[in-house]
């Protein structure tokens, strides 16, 4: 997925956690491990650009809703009575699943308190994450538990940024995380452009999702979702907005204009009764796409694939069948995504000098057979995430014949189980 999008059979060399060599025959160096990956495609590690791995806990327990009635009966109980021991064990759980799907790196959405375990769990696991706190200080049918003054939430937050922020060599990093509009005060945006400006960190946020959401945004501050955030200082390249499925066209532009990222989330947005983002029309106004799973409640997988096959056929009823290509979804899934992360220039393609980030995909399989002449496609339409069989990060193997080697996903499945009761019940929610 470089800039050309060349398809090349090969051999890659990794040294030092970062790609030395691509290119047809190369010569193995003296002591070099040596992995046989013919038959296989192997692509930059895929990226997700908008996740929620405090979530992963409540899969299968928010079904039938839709986005606010979702948040507030659901969501918010449940993101309140987390403590560290669940929040842990929800990160994990989401870390392992991305893991073994092919997801390398993520930018994801934490919860009010205890968000440094989702750090702890990135730490350990080895996957590249940004994250941070939810931001939240008003809104209806909030838990007291997740309303925060703006200075306390802020405090807390930088706090946070400043204890992990380049940690693991670089791979863990911080994001300021306001969650949408409706749960956040003026004065908490403002403070938030300020900070991270001064600290040099991404914004990420939801916009525009549900019309339910934006008719209440509109009727609120008097202007469109995106426009308000452009209008207080929310836009430009360290700022990624997830969903955007109803924006107007002056938002599409100034998005376009400014480089704000947008990530697409479509089975998310399918499954909550939220609409169908036109990407395509985005993509050809200049608006920097990417793909991601959003949370295990409003999706129930974090399936990348998944996300890569819906993003390519949702938008061909609307713009026809050469609107998107294959190749122009998987690099939202890989160089779109580094971009969005704010990594376009270590990771998201297979060049030498960039990290190490290497997804493995075995296409030799009777669901992805015969193969044709694009392996775009290939990956795309007929790939799953069970067909992912090794991952490295930063030069490190995270899954070695489809099973992890630093988490133990068994086990984790096994605990799951027995701490969302203990979760429903401290949220009151039969």
């Amino acid at each position: 997925m470089d800039r050309e999008r060349r398809v090349l059979e090969g051999d890659m060399l990794l040294v030092a956690g970062r790609i030395e060599a691509v290119g047809p025959r190369l010569r193995a160096p003296r002591g070099v491990t040596v992995i046989d990956c013919a038959r296989k495609a192997i692509l930059p590690g895929l990226v997700q650009a908008h996740v929620h791995l405090c979530q992963v806990l409540f899969r299968n327990h928010a079904d039938g809703l839709e986005l606010l009635d979702w948040l507030r009966d659901r969501i918010w109980p449940l993101e309140a009575a987390h403590d560290a021991r669940s929040l842990g064990l929800s990160a994990r759980l989401g870390i392992a699943e991305l893991l073994l799907g092919g997801t390398t790196a993520v930018l994801d959405m934490g919860t009010v308190h205890h968000t440094e375990e989702i750090f702890r769990a990135a730490d350990e696991s080895g996957i590249r994450y940004t994250g941070g706190q939810a931001l939240m200080d008003q809104g209806e049918g909030m838990p007291t538990r997740l309303r925060q003054s703006a200075k306390v939430a802020l405090r807390e937050a930088t706090a946070l940024g400043q204890r992990w922020h380049g940690r693991g060599g670089g791979r863990l990093r911080h994001a300021l995380c306001p969650r949408f509009v409706l749960s956040c005060s003026e004065g908490l945006l403002r403070d938030t452009v300020a900070i991270a400006a001064r600290e040099a960190w991404t914004i990420h946020t939801h916009a525009s999702e549900h019309p339910a959401e934006t008719r209440l945004v509109k009727q609120i501050v008097g202007d469109d979702n995106a426009a308000y955030f452009h209008h207080l200082g929310i836009r430009g390249p360290n700022v990624v907005l997830a969903h955007c499925v109803h924006l107007t066209g002056r938002e599409e532009r100034l998005i376009a204009r400014a480089g704000t990222h947008v990530v697409h989330c479509p089975g998310a947005n399918l499954k909550l009764g939220s609409g169908i983002a036109p990407i395509v029309r985005m993509k050809q106004r200049g608006v920097s796409l990417a793909l991601g799973g959003d949370g295990a409640p409003c999706n129930n997988t974090l399936d990348i694939f998944h996300e890569m096959r819906l993003a390519a056929t949702l938008q061909v009823p609307r713009f026809g069948p050469r609107a998107v290509s294959a190749a122009d979804v998987l690099e939202m899934a890989t160089r779109g995504g580094a971009h969005a992360l704010g990594l376009g220039d270590e990771i998201g393609s297979l060049e030498v000098g960039k990290r190490a980030d290497v997804t493995v995909v075995d296409v030799d399989r009777p669901h992805v057979s015969p193969r044709g002449h694009d392996l775009h496609a290939t990956v795309v339409y007929g790939a799953r995430a069970s067909d992912v069989t090794d991952v490295w990060v930063d030069g490190r193997r995270l899954v070695r014949d489809s099973a992890l080697t630093t988490l133990d996903a068994r086990a984790l499945s096994r605990a799951s189980g027995g701490e969302i009761q203990r979760l429903l019940k401290r949220a009151r929610i039969k």
